[in-house]
């Protein structure tokens, strides 16, 4: 089933419990959390804290996707923060097995991410030990980029060798996935759909991702999910402030 990933980094943060109700009110089912640190991508953003914050407004899983130098030494404070996945890029882990293990010991589901130049069939030896697979279709550092069109045939990729493997990981792909790239996204085999400009751009999140998940799964070919339905999240959380 396509699902839909909110990214808080194009929320208003004045606002965050309130922007991220809304995202889910709107069908979001996983709340895509970007960590940057200014090394490994020329941007900085939030850490843990912020995780720890948002743990106490939502019961949705919170998708960390750690853009960062060294994410190993970070682990476990995001696992403590609440965060219930956890991605790296295969470009800043030396020994990426190593660091997917610590990933699971500390209790969190494992992603392993490809920038836009890295070949997919660089991670095929370690595809088993992943919950989920992001294709990176913009460079990472900044929200609001376009799409890079060659990203489809990396999904294509990988979701062929998933197939040839016998694997259950999931796609997901972050960068510029809006109303005009969706359909090929789905089509081309991604199921979290991470988006940020998308669904809170225009300040209206919970119409722009209702709108933006019902285009995705009509090019899957997927009947309407209805919140009853949709597995991944559980009950809407209550609107609380931040602290």
């Amino acid at each position: 089933m396509v699902e839909l990933a909110p990214s808080i980094l194009s929320a208003d943060f004045a606002r965050l419990a309130d922007e991220v109700a809304a995202a889910e009110r709107g069908g979001g089912t996983i709340i895509h959390v970007d960590v940057m640190d200014g090394h490994f991508v020329p941007n900085i953003t939030l850490g843990p804290p912020v995780v720890k914050s948002l743990r106490k407004v939502t019961k949705l899983p919170l998708d960390c996707h750690l853009m960062i130098d060294n994410p190993n030494e970070y682990i476990e404070a995001f696992a403590e923060a609440g965060a219930n996945w956890v991605s790296v890029h295969y470009e800043a882990c030396p020994h990426l097995h190593r660091t997917l293990e610590l990933i699971l010991r500390h209790g969190m589901k494992p992603g392993v991410v490809l920038n836009p130049a890295t070949r997919v069939d660089l991670v095929t030896e370690i595809l088993p030990m992943a919950h989920h697979v992001l294709i990176m279709s913009v460079n990472p550092g900044f929200g609001g980029q376009e799409f890079i069109p060659f990203s489809l045939d990396k999904i294509r990729r990988l979701k062929g060798l998933r197939e040839e493997l016998g694997l259950g990981f999931r796609i997901e792909v972050d960068g510029g996935v809006a109303h005009d790239t969706v359909a090929q996204v789905v089509q081309a085999g991604a199921e979290l759909l991470v988006a940020g400009n998308a669904v809170f751009g225009a300040g209206k999140p919970e119409r722009d991702g209702r709108t933006l998940l019902e285009a995705a799964r009509a090019a899957a070919g997927e009947k309407p999910a209805g919140n009853a339905s949709r597995k991944t999240s559980q009950k809407p959380a209550k609107r609380r402030k931040i602290q």
